[in-house]
């Protein structure tokens, strides 16, 4: 006999099917922008570029996820690349939280770290988080390309950034689990393009100090 079911696998059951409606909806309107950010990588990073990545909470976590493939490696073995989760940085996070504040966490990272050329993923569920959205800004004013993974839209992070992937969900929860199929899509994507026979590592330009032109 089949067991009864309870309030526990009828919710069990409803999360399910709210992934999987969010994971068609991506595959519908983010896969290939998914996609072209990891070819886009596949160009910048074996040329010296760099990646960071930033998220609260689950999303830092998933931001982690992201650099340790690129530093690690996704499937095949491949020679490591540039990428920085920035929340890993514990001293730099509580110090620069305790003398500017939780806001400033990661601008101030951004500005330390981002070269013109780089890109800086931000992982949100809201969207609406403070110290992303003053992140962004920061890298818009060092010359880095800013990627958002959001919730839905609209939303103050994904409106704000070069390009989004935002996921249609009803829980954050359901988010992140289609944010952490995105990044494995990314993965593949920069791992396909890195292997095509056009792709040539050649080293990015030296940055010129700030206010300088060549």
């Amino acid at each position: 006999m089949d067991a009864p079911r309870t309030d526990a696998s009828h919710t069990a059951r409803e999360h399910c099917a709210a992934l999987t409606d969010a994971l068609r909806r991506y595959e519908a309107e983010g896969l290939d922008e998914t996609v072209a950010w990891g070819r886009h990588l596949a160009d910048v990073l074996p040329r010296g570029g760099r990646l960071l990545a930033a998220g609260n909470g689950g999303s830092a976590a998933q931001a982690q996820h992201l650099t340790a493939e690129l530093v690690g490696r996704y499937a095949a073995d491949r020679r490591p690349f540039s990428a920085i989760a920035l929340h890993a940085e514990t001293s730099s996070v509580t110090a620069i939280g305790n003398d500017y504040g939780f806001d400033e966490v990661y601008a101030r990272q951004v500005a330390a770290h981002g070269r013109p050329g780089d890109v800086l993923v931000l992982m949100s569920t809201s969207g609406r988080s403070d110290n992303l959205l003053g992140a962004g800004t920061a890298a818009r004013a060092a010359g880095l390309r800013v990627w958002a993974m959001t919730g839905p839209t609209p939303n103050p992070l994904a409106a704000a950034a070069d390009a989004a992937v935002s996921v249609d969900a009803p829980t954050a929860a359901t988010v992140q689990e289609a944010h952490l199929l995105a990044l494995h899509v990314l993965c593949e994507a920069f791992d396909a393009a890195l292997a095509e026979p056009a792709a040539i590592e050649t080293p990015m330009p030296a940055a010129l100090p700030r206010g300088e032109t060549p």
